[in-house]
């Protein structure tokens, strides 16, 4: 299992979502208020919000927990393909929810995105299509081997 490639991409976009997880995706400081916004919740000084900025940590967990699916059915190759899928879209939704969230956060306030925080979300989902490219490629060999017999 962990001779193969599409393992070691499909790890590195676990850890990665589980780093982006902690890391925050927006800072701002205006005059004496203080927002950062993190895949869980928006601080506002010392006030929490956690709805709707904790829909962008339940997309992360769900594609941390179809990844870790995706590894376990090494055996199942049209399976991990279907779940590489739809980890994609999973991972889109997550990507979309923390640029929506930090837009409406930028026309409010005036801040930076965290930069640390796109390279790790980018990296997951540039690993978890590597994956799936390396997953097909595996599929392909065993059907070409099974037609010269």
């Amino acid at each position: 299992m962990w001779q193969r490639i599409q393992t070691v991409f499909l790890v590195i976009t676990i850890v990665s979502l589980l780093v982006s997880l902690i890391q925050p995706i927006w800072q701002a400081q205006a005059g004496e208020t203080t927002l950062v916004l993190t895949p869980f919740y928006l601080l506002e000084n010392t006030t929490y919000s956690y709805l709707p900025y904790s829909l962008t940590a339940i997309l992360a967990i769900a594609a941390i927990t179809i990844a870790i699916f995706e590894i376990k059915r090494f055996d199942n190759r049209p399976l991990q393909i279907k779940l590489g899928a739809l980890n994609s879209l999973i991972l889109a939704g997550f990507m979309v929810s923390a640029v929506l969230f930090t837009n409406s956060l930028m026309k409010q306030h005036q801040g930076a995105t965290g930069k640390v925080w796109l390279i790790l979300a980018g990296a997951a989902v540039i690993s978890n299509w590597l994956a799936i490219r390396f997953i097909r490629r595996d599929e392909r060999i065993v059907r070409e081997s099974d037609r010269l017999r």
